[in-house]
C-alpha cells in the first residue's frame, strides 16, 4: 500500500505546508516556478519539510523531464548514464535532475556534473541535510543556488495533521474522532518533519479498535506510538553539529550540568564516535597546558566507550565530560599554532637562522656556508 504521505503528496505551491519565506506571494521561490525559468538550485534543510516534493512539483510545473538519482547509491556510472542521454530526454523545456542526499557523492562524482551544468544540457535540483557549504563542492555551489528550508512549526503543522486524518476518514468512509490534545502532541513531537506527523497520523488510524463504527483516536495510544521521537535527529544535518557545539562551550563555559545534558542527547541518539571526537579535542583545545593529563585521561576513557559500546559507554564518557569542564582552562597552545600557520600562510617564513641550519654532513661550513 502507498504510504499516507505519498498520497497526501502536495501538488501545487499552494498546497506546501510551512517555508512561507519561500513560497508566500511575492517570495523568491514563488517566482521561479511562475517564471517558468529554473536555475541550478540545492535545497537544504532537515527531513520532511518538502524538498523532494518542490522538485517534482517543479518538473511538472515546468514542463521538464525529471530524473533522480540518489546519493546514497548513485555511481559516477550512473550519472554519466543520464547525463549523457539528456540530449534524448529533453521534455520541451529541458532535463531536470534531481539528486538527493548530494552530501554522500565525493568530489569526483559532484565534479562529473560540472559539465552538463556549465552548458546548460542539465538543470540540476540537489537537496542535502547538511550545511551545502562544507558538503557541496565549491564549483557546483558557485553554479547554484542556495534555499534553506526551515523545519515546519507547530502552527504550521496542526492543518497538514488535521486534513490527513480527514483524508483517511473519507478514505475508509468512516468517521475519524481525536482531541485537539492529539494534534498538538503530534505537532510537537515530529520534530517539524511533515512525513513523519503524517506517517503518525496513519499509524495512529491503524491502531485504533476498529470494531466501533466509529474509530477514536487517544492519546495515549499516540505517546506509545511516539515514546522515543523526540530523542530522534538527522544525524548529518545541523542539528547534530548544533549539539555539539552546544557541548564544547558548556564544557569551555565550565557548566558541567549542561555538558552532561548535551552528551546525553548525542548518546541516547547513538552519536557514540562524534561525541568521542570532539571530546579529545576539547582537551586539546580549551584545556591544553592548563591540565596536561586531560588528554591522556580523556583518551583513556574515550577508549573504554569505545570498547564497551553503548548503553555502558555512558558511565566513562560521562566522568569525561565532567572532568573537562570542571578542569582549569588554557587555549593559549590552540591560539600559538593558529598565529604561527597565519604567518606561514601569509608567506612570513623567511630564512632560517644559521645557528639553526643543518650542518651535520661533511664540509657542511665550507661547501654549503661558503665559510672558508
Amino acid at each position: 500500500m502507498i504510504p499516507l504521505a505519498e498520497r497526501l503528496r502536495p501538488q501545487s505551491i499552494d498546497d506546501m505546508v510551512g517555508q512561507p519565506h519561500l513560497f508566500a506571494a511575492g517570495m523568491p521561490m514563488r517566482r521561479i516556478i511562475e517564471s517558468g525559468q529554473v536555475p541550478n538550485m540545492i535545497f537544504y534543510g532537515p527531513s520532511g519539510v518538502g524538498k523532494t516534493t518542490l522538485a517534482r512539483m517543479i518538473a511538472d510545473k515546468t514542463d521538464m523531464s525529471l530524473h533522480k538519482l540518489n546519493g546514497t547509491t548513485a555511481s559516477v556510472g550512473d550519472i554519466r548514464e543520464i547525463l549523457q542521454e539528456s540530449r534524448s530526454l529533453f521534455g520541451s523545456n529541458g532535463v531536470l535532475l534531481y539528486l538527493d542526499e548530494i552530501q554522500y557523492l565525493n568530489k569526483k562524482q559532484q565534479q562529473s556534473l560540472l559539465e552538463y551544468i556549465e552548458n546548460g544540457s542539465v538543470t540540476l535540483i540537489a537537496s542535502t541535510t547538511e550545511n551545502p557549504y562544507f558538503a557541496v563542492f565549491n564549483a557546483i555551489i558557485s553554479r547554484s543556488t542556495v534555499f534553506e528550508f526551515k523545519p515546519v512549526t507547530q502552527d504550521q503543522m496542526r492543518p497538514a495533521i488535521e486534513r490527513a486524518y480527514r483524508f483517511l476518514a473519507e478514505e475508509q468512509g468512516t468517521a475519524i474522532h481525536y482531541s485537539p490534545e492529539v494534534v498538538s502532541y503530534i505537532a510537537a513531537g515530529c520534530g517539524g518533519d511533515v512525513r513523519k506527523a503524517v506517517n503518525t497520523v496513519e499509524l495512529s488510524v491503524l491502531a485504533a479498535d476498529h470494531t466501533q463504527p466509529a474509530l477514536q483516536i487517544e492519546l495515549d495510544s499516540v505517546k506509545a506510538l511516539t515514546q522515543r521521537s523526540n530523542m530522534r535527529y538527522d544525524r548529518d544535518g545541523d542539528q547534530h553539529y548544533d549539539l555539539l557545539s552546544a557541548l564544547h562551550k558548556s564544557i569551555r563555559g565550565s557548566d558541567e550540568n549542561a555538558a552532561v545534558h548535551y552528551a546525553a542527547r548525542l548518546m541516547e541518539a547513538g552519536d557514540l564516535l562524534p561525541l568521542c571526537r570532539r571530546l579529545l579535542c576539547i582537551a586539546s583545545e580549551d584545556i591544553g597546558l592548563a591540565y596536561p593529563l586531560a588528554i591522556p585521561i580523556v583518551k583513556a576513557a574515550v577508549d573504554t566507550a569505545l570498547q564497551l559500546g553503548l548503553p555502558e559507554a555512558r558511565l566513562p564518557l560521562a566522568d569525561a565530560v565532567i572532568l573537562l569542564a570542571t578542569a582549569p582552562k588554557s587555549n593559549s597552545a590552540y591560539l600559538a599554532m593558529d598565529a604561527a600557520a597565519a604567518d606561514v600562510r601569509a608567506g612570513l617564513s623567511g630564512d632560517f637562522p644559521r645557528a639553526l641550519q643543518n650542518v651535520h654532513f661533511d664540509g657542511a661550513d665550507a661547501a654549503v656556508r661558503g665559510q672558508h
